[in-house]
């Protein structure tokens, strides 16, 4: 369904600015913008993707991932079409770096998206798989619905919203999981097509509003596995998003454009997790590599064992009801429905 779109301007000419991205495209009539499902129609700025809906699960909290946010939980996930960075690694580049005439798709309206999260039983929805920032009228809708209906919500994204846009969800949206994808701008204009600031801004923001806010960080060999890059990162997020904020590191595996680049090996992503926690930061996690313990939650104070997950699921879950540690009463940072 075409739509017109929420958060532009109209300038001369027949020329309207989107002010949803950082990318704010300055579109022509008859153009779209740098997402591809956004158009000015004769001054006005249409969205393509309003209800279109490419993908649709129910999945694991842990598989977002998040982790400090109703553990165990189940999340209804929602994708549609196209995105506003250009990953050289995308995992999900058959609908994100697709046109909507290429489209494998169905229509959903916001109404039917939440009653069928309510009926699935779970305690959440989250717009993911491709960046729901360019579908925000949709997203913005249903997470209204779904607030309404006792549901959470999740944005998974790439961290590109604007200030507008981020303020005018904020009502509505409960966890920002937030990709920092390198620690340079160099690293995102060659594989993202974007730049870094606006990432560390709308996750300095989320936080700020009072979001839970969790980080993700894919480590590419020879791209963004430098240790001093990851440092200056895990430094920043100590002192910007808090010493409590979730840091995955994920293994990388050859995918799309870059099937040149081997995995990432253990010992790197061992290495930055030792890092992170040097730099003052108390919950950090490995991705992609099962087995090695570091998928658990540990109390950052005596050591103990609170969380432990599988395959992305909960074995043992021994946190109090007061959100604390069984063993010295350390406050636990975890959104947690005990």
């Amino acid at each position: 369904m075409i739509r017109e779109a929420m958060l532009y301007d109209r300038l001369e000419d027949g020329k309207v600015q989107c002010k949803l991205c950082a990318h704010r495209c300055r579109i022509l009539t008859g153009k779209q913008g740098f997402c591809r499902v956004r158009e000015n129609r004769e001054g006005i700025l249409y969205t393509l993707n309003y209800n279109v809906v490419s993908s649709e699960a129910l999945d694991p909290i842990e598989k977002k991932p998040l982790f400090h946010f109703y553990p165990g939980s189940l999340v209804y996930s929602l994708g549609t079409i196209g995105c506003n960075f250009r990953c050289k690694h995308c995992q999900n580049w058959t609908i994100s770096q697709i046109g909507m005439d290429e489209a494998n798709a169905i229509e959903m309206s916001a109404q039917m998206a939440v009653q069928r999260a309510v009926a699935s039983g779970a305690r959440a929805i989250a717009w993911t798989y491709n960046e729901p920032t360019i579908w925000f009228e949709y997203t913005y809708e249903c997470a209204r619905l779904a607030k309404e209906a006792g549901l959470a919500t999740v944005y998974v994204t790439n961290g590109y919203i604007t200030r507008e846009g981020l303020e005018m969800i904020a009502p509505y949206l409960d966890a920002f999981r937030v990709d920092i994808k390198a620690f340079t701008d160099g690293f995102y204009r060659e594989i993202a097509s974007a730049k870094l600031a606006p990432v560390l801004e709308s996750a300095k923001l989320a936080r700020e509003i009072g979001m839970h806010v969790e980080v993700v960080n894919l480590v590419i060999p020879t791209l963004n596995d430098s240790m001093e890059e990851i440092k200056e990162m895990t430094v920043w997020i100590r002192e910007n998003l808090g010493e409590d904020t979730p840091v995955h590191f994920t293994r990388f595996h050859p995918y799309y454009k870059l099937q040149d680049i081997p995995a990432t090996p253990l010992e790197t992503l061992e290495n930055a997790y030792n890092i992170a926690k040097d730099a003052g930061l108390r919950y950090v996690y490995l991705g992609n590599v099962p087995g090695t313990g570091h998928e658990d939650t540990f109390c950052p104070e005596c050591g103990e064992l609170i969380i432990k997950r599988g395959a992305f699921s909960i074995e043992v879950n021994r946190l109090t009801d007061e959100q604390r540690c069984p063993r010295c009463g350390e406050h636990i940072s975890v959104i947690s429905g005990q």
